[in-house]
């Protein structure tokens, strides 16, 4: 760890991946990134949605869902429901739970009319079924997800800091507050969703929260972490050289 000062604070910034306590998850539905990804023992779980899987033109979920079970056989891997529905979306959660031990179904703290999954929740927690709830937001829906969960098997609770932090909203007090909510929910981990630089790793592993989700594009920048910070400039100089000599541009 690096120690920095920042007024009257010491903070503590991870100099290299390995030293980081917040667990990285990748988050993609590339199947030949994901059978990279596993190889890296730096990836302690995987997630997916579907707009990822439509993105990279997955056709047909359950036959994508086992593909990636053979490869991830024994990590925590969230897969979503898609229904609208809450009958469907519980048939549909327990159907996808069935598919392994350590299967977590992803389930919308809302539906797309706003109106709360609660109920859902509450039947598949108390039946055993992990959970990920996703697409939270505010704290008030972190703290009405861990009444939900509340005495059920493990959960993760998903907010989204990176899309809060585009509503230009700092999404770092939001998330040490969730972090301190979840306190009284021991069987529930914080899940930051949708970072969108390195340095929200760094602010993820800083504010305790427990898990990250990662894109396998973004991975890919994870081996700068704790770069000597005039080093990386020396080698941006040395690329925009490198550049102009290659293209050779005159003036």
């Amino acid at each position: 760890m690096d120690h920095r000062e920042a007024g009257t604070l010491t903070v503590e910034r991870p100099t290299a991946a390995s030293e980081l306590r917040v667990k990285v998850f990748a988050d993609g539905a590339d199947l030949d990134g994901i059978r990279r990804l596993y190889a890296d023992p730096l990836i302690q779980g995987f997630t997916t949605n579907p707009t990822l899987m439509r993105k990279a033109g997955i056709a047909d979920y359950a036959r994508f869902a086992h593909a990636m079970l053979e490869i991830v056989p024994d990590r925590p891997i969230s897969f979503e429901v898609f229904s609208d529905e809450p009958a469907e979306m519980e048939r549909q959660a327990r159907r996808i739970a069935s598919w392994g031990e350590h299967v977590y179904v992803k389930i919308p703290v809302t539906d797309t009319g706003g109106t709360p999954t609660g109920d859902v929740v509450r039947g598949l927690s108390s039946a055993g079924v992990k959970i990920n709830v996703t697409g939270l937001m505010t704290l008030s829906q972190v703290e009405r997800v861990a009444s939900w969960i509340e005495g059920g098997p493990s959960v993760y609770v998903s907010v989204f800091a990176g899309r809060i932090a585009d509503a230009g909203v700092d999404p770092v007090p939001v998330m040490r507050s969730a972090v301190e909510i979840l306190a009284g929910a021991p069987n529930a981990e914080l899940l930051w969703a949708s970072p969108r630089e390195i340095l929200n790793v760094v602010q993820a592993d800083q504010v305790g929260c427990h898990v990250i989700t990662v894109t396998h594009d973004l991975l890919k920048k994870l081996s700068l972490l704790g770069r000597d910070l005039l080093e990386f400039s020396l080698e941006t100089v040395r690329m925009f050289h490198d550049d102009a000599q290659a293209a050779g541009y005159t003036i």
